[in-house]
Formats: C-alpha cells, sequence, structure tokens
C-alpha cells in the first residue's frame, strides 16, 4: 500500500519551519490504528523517539552507510567541498548539515532545498542554483544512485543524523503475532546503535528544529556513541564520546518482559541488558553535553530558526 505524508507534499517550506514532529508518520500510523495495513515501513531517522501510544518499531534492519553524501553539478564533477569556489551554494535542508559543514568550510553558502531525491537532483542538474547538494548516502545507494556520489563525508567533516541509513517496521504494540513475525528482521548491532543514538537525542528533546548529530561505532562487544549540539551557523559547540560494554547472554526472560520498550523500540531478541547499557549511554551522554551548556546552544538555535 503506498501512502503520502504530509511531510512529501509539503515542498515549499523548509523541515525545520513546519515544526510538526510526525511530519513522514502521523498518515501510516492512522492506516496502522485503522487495522488497514499491519506495519509501515519508515526512514527510522523520519520517526521521533516518542512513538502515540499504542504502536512500537518493531524491527530496526541492518543499517546502510550512514554517512551524508556529496553529489555535484555535472560542471564540478570530480571536485570536493573544498575544492569548490568561494561563495558556490550548497544545497540542503538539513540544519545539522548546514552547522557543521558551515564551521569546516566557511567559504561556502548554504541553501535550502526540499523535495524527493527526483526532485532534488533534478534542482540541481537542470539549474545554476546549486553548485552541489547533500543527501543521505543511503537513500542515494537504495535508489541506485550511488553512482552520484562525489563525495562521502565521514566523521571529521559532518556527524550524521540520529538512525540515518537504518530502515524501521513499526507495527502496533499489542500486535504479538505480527511482532513475532517482524522481530526477524532486527539487525542488533544496529538496533543497539540506535537505541543509544535515539535515548541521546531524546534527552536532548532535540529534533529537525535543532543541530544534533551522532556517531557509533560497536566494536569487540564496546559501544561508542559521539553526540554533538550545534549553532545554526557551526560557530558554537559542543561535542563529546563516551563508551559502553553491550555484552550480555541472551535470557529468556519470561513474558513479562516482552513488551519492553527501549526509546520505541521492541526488540525482544537483543539481550535486554544490552538494551539498556546502549539506553543508558545516551541518556548519560546527553547529559553530559547539557551540564557543558548544550540547553543554551539549543534554545538559540531554536530561536533563530524560528525567527527566519
Amino acid at each position: 500500500v503506498a501512502m503520502s505524508t504530509t511531510g512529501d507534499k509539503i515542498l515549499d517550506t523548509a523541515l525545520s519551519k513546519i515544526g510538526e514532529k510526525s511530519l513522514f508518520t502521523k498518515e501510516l500510523e492512522n492506516a496502522l490504528e485503522r487495522n488497514e495495513v499491519d506495519l509501515v515501513v519508515h526512514s527510522l531517522k523520519d520517526l521521533p523517539t516518542s512513538l502515540p501510544p499504542g504502536f512500537t518499531i518493531g524491527a530496526v534492519c541492518k543499517r546502510e552507510n550512514p554517512l551524508d553524501a556529496v553529489v555535484f553539478h555535472p560542471k564540478n564533477c570530480g571536485k570536493t567541498l573544498s575544492l569548490l569556489p568561494e561563495k558556490s551554494v550548497i544545497g540542503t535542508s538539513s540544519l545539522r548539515r548546514a552547522a557543521q559543514l558551515k564551521k569546516k568550510f566557511p567559504h561556502l553558502e548554504f541553501r535550502d532545498i526540499r523535495g524527493n531525491l527526483n526532485t532534488r537532483l533534478k534542482k540541481l542538474d537542470e539549474k545554476e542554483d546549486f553548485s552541489a547538494i547533500v543527501l543521505a548516502a543511503a537513500g542515494l545507494k537504495r535508489m541506485g544512485w550511488e553512482n552520484r556520489i562525489g563525495q562521502l563525508l565521514g566523521p571529521e567533516d559532518c556527524l550524521y543524523a540520529v538512525g540515518q541509513g537504518a530502515l524501521a517496521v513499526e507495527v502496533r504494540a499489542k500486535d504479538q503475532e505480527v511482532l513475532n513475525m517482524v522481530s526477524a528482521l532486527h539487525d542488533a548491532d544496529t538496533v543497539l546503535c540506535c537505541i543509544a543514538e535515539r535515548a541521546f537525542m531524546k534527552r536532548l528533546e532535540g529534533g529537525c528544529s535543532v543541530p544534533v548529530a551522532v556517531n557509533t561505532l560497536l566494536k569487540d562487544g564496546q559501544l561508542y556513541l559521539t553526540g554533538a549540539v550545534y549553532s545554526l551557523d557551526g560557530s558554537d559547540s559542543l561535542k563529546e564520546t563516551m563508551q559502553t560494554s553491550v555484552t550480555y547472554p541472551h535470557h529468556n526472560e519470561d513474558g513479562a518482559n516482552d513488551d519492553v520498550q527501549h526509546v520505541g523500540i521492541t526488540a525482544k531478541n537483543v539481550p535486554g541488558q544490552a538494551q539498556e547499557a546502549a539506553e543508558n549511554l545516551g541518556v548519560e551522554l546527553a547529559s553530559l553535553l547539557l551540564s557543558k551548556g548544550a540547553k543554551h546552544i539549543l534554545s538559540v538555535a531554536r530561536q533563530l530558526n524560528d525567527a527566519r
């Protein structure tokens, strides 16, 4: 069942200005609630950290490359952002991308660009408005346009969005049959990384109207989370990394624990203690940033964005 959402329809306004948290999810959740569909598939980064009552993320699939990618205008083919001429215009509707890249590449200008991937690539190729646009590598790859990626932005250039590159399957929380069925799609490593990222975002009360960014790595049973907040122009920022162990045996917990959600995710086949550790990591990292002044940076960013 193909569906169109508010976020797909309002294409003349920056996402961060519309202010609706469930921009790409509401219509799908309504269909789920009315039993018209039994599960809905989202990009995890579109899902708010608190889901409406009665819903849960029943599966998080193996993550595609979470990095951001630069697609260049045909005339700039073979270049990188640092090689573009002074005052070149880069298209992105993401405050997170703009904040980080403004600081890293002060010679460039950033302007909003909206629309689905086809629309954005068309705007880039057919007009002279943009020298390049920044998109999620995962989306380009899934659409078969990986060959358009001119530059991948590593963590040193641009930390990615919470949940970027992962697909989420949302179901009715009480629908045990569907929950059991889709749980086979869970990728344990992706689940733990995304729980940590979502817990970080939730504790910061971040959304698409403020620049919040992350980078996670799961290696040898250790989960590393880097999180950052930025002012709109990138001049002010806070960034920290923390780690925790997520090596726990899987116990067959009693039914009572079956419905435990971690930031909206129900993952029966991932050890509960590991999920808890991941969630705590996100909360602790956010608390550390808040203790260093993140709340002020974010509230100023929110006010400035509202005033734009």
